[in-house]
């Protein structure tokens, strides 16, 4: 992903190796972490990186063929080529900025549709169980919305599963 990964392994690198350690001065890391996150953020602004980045975190390079969402005791299946067109050509990229008084800017990187976040790339450095692990993330609500208004329902496949986009010429086809 021409670097990306080089950037993540910058990102976990930029914390100390003990949450102890990350406790008693977590503003250094934080710090430290603003560099790969932008550079994260400036990459992915680019359509092709964003892509095989979406491909990548969400479908495994194409190994997973559907993105199956159950959303109000229903089940949504998209198309992988489908969301991926649609995330990589619609959403915006841009880092995560300090709001009030004690947070530090750019430590995340923001997916973001008509102003709302739909997703975060962050660190986590919450608990010793889950520090220096990246996570990338989408807001299911927002993300529902996102993908009803852009991809079409194209079969009711039963009374509980509905197929979007392309979906429908691939799914049930064993």
């Amino acid at each position: 992903m021409n670097g990306i990964g080089e950037l993540l392994i910058e990102c976990i690198q930029a914390f100390p190796l003990t949450f102890e350690k990350y406790k008693s001065d977590k503003n250094t890391a934080k710090n430290k972490l603003r560099k790969p996150m932008k550079e994260i953020a400036k990459k992915l602004q680019n359509q092709t990186r964003l892509r095989a980045f979406l491909n990548k975190s969400l479908f495994n390079n194409g190994e997973v063929d559907y993105l199956t969402v159950k959303h109000n005791e229903l089940f949504h299946i998209f198309y992988y080529k489908d969301v991926i067109k649609t995330m990589s050509e619609k959403l915006e990229v841009c880092n995560s900025k300090a709001i009030s008084a004690g947070q530090t800017p750019e430590q995340k990187v923001l997916f973001r549709y008509k102003g709302n976040n739909l997703g975060e790339l962050e660190m986590r450095n919450d608990s010793p169980v889950h520090y220096r692990e990246i996570r990338f993330n989408m807001i299911k609500p927002k993300a529902m919305v996102f993908l009803f208004e852009n991809i079409p329902l194209t079969k009711k496949y039963s009374d509980l599963v509905l197929i979007y986009g392309d979906a429908n010429k691939k799914f049930g086809r064993w």
